[in-house]
């Protein structure tokens, strides 16, 4: 059955369906993993948007059990070149049990040269090469980390009563970086991201780690004002969208990125080393690098290929935080050390309260 991928300036892609065969439009974006398929669907950072993967075969492992970032597809769809279905647990079947469409048969590498050279761009999924869209997704709208965000406090208990009791504000959070943390022995209590900063602090946190999610950024800005007397005090640690907000919090300014990074494989230098990683991205959006008063910010990590910020730590106060993902769920552990320097800090934050 007959699909296409059109673009909001009317160029549109053809292919077959798979999946759940229904009209989405969202934003068109790229990823350059060559495995991870079923850990990008369920990122929940990808709400709103229509994945496009640059590997020409999807799906030849199927799905596997426990490998999902969260407990449903959060993608508005997928696009593949040939997505393989011969497996009992076939791609295809597992996004219709989800409701998702996907489109197949498309000449992906043109739709990366078309997203690369406009930018962040608009398409839909649908059976007409003409659809009319009544209402693009707005980036800007709440509506994407309300969608992702639990809903209440949940907590993830450890058998050491000593344990660093962490507090995760969950704008979208990714199942792994919660495992990396308990992995570790923390104790980690995941909250809603509206939750008031004054039922945060009652909650006796170690350490405040602000998740990954979907989104512009400046979606969140009423909320800053609000956290930022727990992270002058409390060891605080972002990743992804939550190393965006605490650099607004604290002063700097966020852009759009030109067409964003999402894959496995970007190359991160940690300046202070020389050391380069490998990691794993998901962003639409970056900290703007003219906005970072570097009297109060250290650059901690520059993205080799085009120089943008991907981490930063605070001189005057226990923030850092960081662009890529150390849990890399998919990609390279490169980077997952960042968690034991986040629990250093807490440690060294708990040794100066008890001697002052």
């Amino acid at each position: 059955m007959e699909a296409y991928l059109v673009f909001e300036d009317g160029e549109a892609f053809p292919g077959v369906w798979i999946g759940t065969p229904r009209e989405v439009p969202g934003e068109v974006v790229f990823t350059t993993g060559m495995t991870g398929y079923q850990e990008v669907t369920t990122d929940p950072s990808y709400a709103g948007q229509i994945v496009t993967f640059t590997y020409p075969l999807i799906g030849n492992y199927g799905t596997v059990r426990g490998e999902s970032e969260s407990d449903r597809p959060h993608c508005a769809g997928i696009v593949v070149s040939e997505c393989w279905q011969e497996t009992g647990s076939g791609l295809g079947k597992w996004l219709d049990a989800h409701g998702v469409p996907g489109i197949s048969g498309v000449d992906t590498r043109a739709v990366v040269k078309k997203v690369r050279e406009n930018g962040g761009i608009r398409g839909v999924i649908a059976s007409d090469p003409h659809p009319r869209v009544k209402e693009w997704p707005d980036p800007l709208s709440l509506q994407w980390v309300e969608g992702v965000s639990v809903k209440e406090p949940v907590s993830e208990p450890s058998e050491d009563s000593d344990a660093p009791h962490i507090v995760l504000l969950d704008f979208g959070v990714k199942a792994s970086m919660v495992r990396s943390l308990t992995k570790r022995g923390c104790r980690v209590t995941k909250v809603p991201y509206f939750t008031d900063p004054k039922k945060v602090e009652r909650l006796a946190p170690d350490g405040l780690l602000f998740s990954n999610g979907p989104g512009d950024p400046k979606a969140l800005l009423p909320f800053l004002e609000g956290w930022v007397p727990l992270i002058r005090r409390i060891p605080s640690m972002g990743i992804c969208l939550g190393h965006q907000l605490l650099a607004l919090a604290l002063g700097a300014d966020t852009e759009r990125l030109p067409f964003g990074h999402r894959g496995s494989n970007h190359p991160v230098r940690e300046p202070s080393t020389g050391k380069v990683w490998i990691t794993s991205q998901n962003h639409g959006y970056t900290v703007r690098t003219s906005s970072v008063d570097t009297s109060d910010w250290e650059i901690t990590h520059l993205h080799v290929n085009d120089g943008s910020v991907e981490g930063l730590a605070h001189r005057h106060f226990p923030v850092f935080s960081v662009q890529f993902h150390p849990e890399a769920h998919p990609g390279p552990a490169d980077a997952e050390t960042l968690f034991d320097r986040f629990l250093e800090k807490i440690r060294k934050g708990k040794e100066v309260a008890v001697h002052g």
